[in-house]
């Protein structure tokens, strides 16, 4: 039975793209994680010690008060009482025994049972079972709390079927899905979740992929297309093949990702922790203070009335409102994101977005489909079109750029036949190969000039993207090249200016290609033609203003400036593994809508976050100088205590009800 107060701070991580996501098993290891194990009792188990104690206690009451029988006195009276502090003491006198053994002394568990006992010590029976009693209560209820937050979070995620069908000699054979291999064929049936990423082989099939994206949209997948771990089936029987060991499959990434999340600490969380440390042994000898100094200055001292003061300033003091709650907070506001598709790494990311003055983003996947087709090609009249444009489908195919995928798209099957040699790709211009020992350029007009090729158009006029190709020295022709905005680019901009944050597009793009699609986006600034290292440059611009940055982009080619940023957000996390291992926040619908939610979601949860640091702060403050002054009892005491706890246990879990 563990208990909330931790006093083991830990280290912050303080950038999300060099830590280890192998390390833990996504439960927090500060010492304290409020599990219970509660995961395997059922409600009544887990309040059983408490029902019986109440019980004994309401008799213990009402023998002292309405009944009163002769024989409850004495030693009889003492052990009544005893016994309804047994079932809810022993745990908690259990655990500070364990905490002084670790050297962790003064526990949050050493306050409640120095406390308890010491109001039987001078007599107050009732009051100390009642103080334990109420404290076990509020154990129960944020056991239940932080396990029913940690269990949406892996819930939300751990999609996988624990079995599923292989096609064995044309027999469906039911296996456990961990024992299926790479090449085993699926059978799907409708309604059936699949266990495995792997290759769709029917020709076509419709999925529900809102386990994955937060979306329940239906997807339609063709024959050859990649289905992952957690997409559901919806319509005819499909047949899959295996591609991807269990355990390396999107979704257990995803899952072991959200899970790490936890071990990722927010500042305000870290330094929480680290104030109950020095906070909890200065309210230990206070109390001492409380009960022994007015010795030397009050006249009428009496040791009964200020031991019982020193003891409601105890239990008052115990720190457990702040150490749960805020952890619980950040617990809710990953869940709520990852409910929408949006994957933090950590709660300190949560903190970090919440404070976020400027997002800068790529164009080309982020704020377009990065689905391009071919508009134009225009070719000089001394060269054979189809011939340039099969080397230029044979070179391309050597890229995984959408730009590749559109010019395969246009010019059909690559021709192997072509003798490709000496391929290069040049970061921020494009491709360089040999054919025919004569070379071949693709790419912009920046490589144009890079090898000194002249040409006779005025490419800034054109306002597509434009694939330059020049060959055996000599310019050959152009490629015009167009992709579509994405229909909540809009909203997304519109909804950051609303929480006065800027937007700024860089793109690798041609200038007129960028402010065309800055101008219909509305985007504050923008900036085209730029290579890897210019990005950098422009972001560096932003951070030397003291401004903090968010970057959205693909997490692989912009990794410089993802690790320059203070947040890394990467779409198409389902599209790429190194994204997933980049970037602090992964979206993985593609959708820029939700990197304002994201914003949303950071700044609900900080602001959840200190409305509780502020509600535990106040109220233990004024009754913590009522107890200390003998204004207060030990039922306000427990009230500041549990009762704080409680209500900021409530507020916490409001963020996982929150629509955002």
């Amino acid at each position: 039975m563990e208990k909330c107060c931790s006093t083991t701070p830990e280290k912050p991580n303080t950038k999300g793209h060099k830590h280890n996501h192998t390390e833990g098993d996504g439960h927090d290891h500060d010492g304290h994680d409020h599990s219970h194990d509660s995961g395997d009792q059922t409600v009544f188990q887990m309040f059983l010690p408490a029902i019986i104690s109440f019980v004994i206690l309401l008799l213990g009451i009402a023998f002292d008060n309405y009944i009163k029988p002769a024989w409850f006195t004495g030693w009889v009276r003492l052990v009544w009482f005893l016994a309804a502090y047994i079932p809810v003491g022993f745990p908690v006198l259990k655990d500070a025994y364990k905490s002084i053994i670790k050297g962790d002394v003064f526990s949050e568990f050493f306050l409640m049972s120095i406390a308890t006992i010491g109001a039987f010590a001078i007599g107050e029976y009732p009051e100390g079972v009642a103080v334990m009693l109420f404290y076990a209560v509020g154990e129960v209820f944020q056991s239940m709390a932080v396990t029913r937050a940690k269990g949406n979070i892996k819930a939300l995620l751990d999609q996988r079927p624990d079995e599923v069908t292989v096609m064995e000699n044309n027999q469906p054979k039911t296996i456990k899905a961990k024992e299926a291999k790479v090449g085993d064929v699926i059978q799907l049936k409708p309604g059936e979740k699949l266990a495995l990423d792997g290759e769709l082989l029917s020709d076509s099939a419709s999925f529900n992929t809102a386990a994955l994206t937060g979306e329940s949209k239906p997807d339609t997948k063709n024959k050859g297309e990649a289905v992952l771990a957690g997409m559901i089936n919806m319509n005819s029987i499909a047949l899959v093949k295996v591609n991807t060991a269990y355990e390396d499959s999107k979704l257990s990434k995803i899952l072991e990702l959200v899970q790490n999340a936890t071990a990722q600490k927010a500042p305000t969380e870290l330094f929480i922790r680290k104030f109950a440390k020095v906070y909890t042994p200065i309210v230990v000898f206070l109390a001492i203070g409380i009960c022994l100094l007015p010795y030397f200055f009050v006249s009428d001292y009496q040791f009964r009335d200020w031991l019982y003061r020193a003891l409601i300033f105890l239990v008052i003091s115990c720190p457990c409102a702040l150490v749960i709650s805020i952890p619980l907070g950040y617990f809710g506001g990953i869940g709520a994101a990852s409910r929408n598709g949006i994957l933090f790494k950590g709660s300190n990311f949560l903190d970090s977005i919440a404070e976020i003055q400027n997002v800068v983003m790529d164009k080309t996947g982020t704020m377009t489909e990065g689905v391009f087709k071919v508009q134009e090609v225009s070719m000089s009249p001394e060269f054979n079109k189809e011939e340039i444009l099969q080397m230029v489908n044979v070179l391309e195919s050597k890229s995984t750029h959408p730009v590749a995928t559109a010019i395969h798209n246009y010019v059909g099957d690559i021709n192997h036949a072509i003798p490709l040699e000496n391929v290069e790709e040049i970061a921020g211009h494009g491709l360089k190969a040999t054919i025919n020992g004569k070379e071949l350029l693709v790419g912009n007009f920046k490589l144009m000039d890079k090898f000194n090729i002249s040409y006779d158009i005025n490419h800034a006029n054109i306002v597509y993207t434009v694939i330059a190709v020049a060959y055996d020295k000599k310019f050959a022709g152009y490629i015009t090249i167009a992709d579509s905005i994405k229909e909540d680019a809009k909203e997304t901009v519109d909804n950051l200016h609303k929480m006065n944050v800027k937007a700024t597009m860089l793109s690798g793009d041609k200038s007129t290609v960028v402010k065309y699609v800055a101008d219909q986006l509305g985007i504050d600034n923008a900036f085209g033609d730029l290579l890897p290292e210019d990005k950098v440059n422009k972001v560096k611009e932003i951070k030397a203003k003291n401004q903090t940055v968010a970057f959205v982009g693909d997490g692989v080619n912009d990794a410089p400036v993802v690790a320059l940023s203070d947040v890394g957000i990467a779409m198409g996390g389902l599209g790429s593994d190194a994204t997933i291992e980049t970037a602090d926040v992964v979206i993985q619908d593609d959708k820029p809508s939700k990197i304002p939610m994201a914003i949303n979601i950071g700044k609900q949860t900080k602001k959840i976050v200190w409305q509780n640091i502020i509600l535990a702060f106040a109220v233990k403050a004024v009754v913590l100088v009522l107890g200390a002054g003998g204004l207060a009892t030990m039922w306000e005491a427990v009230f500041a205590d549990v009762g704080v706890a409680l209500l900021a246990i409530l507020n916490a879990v409001r963020i996982q009800r929150m629509k955002f």
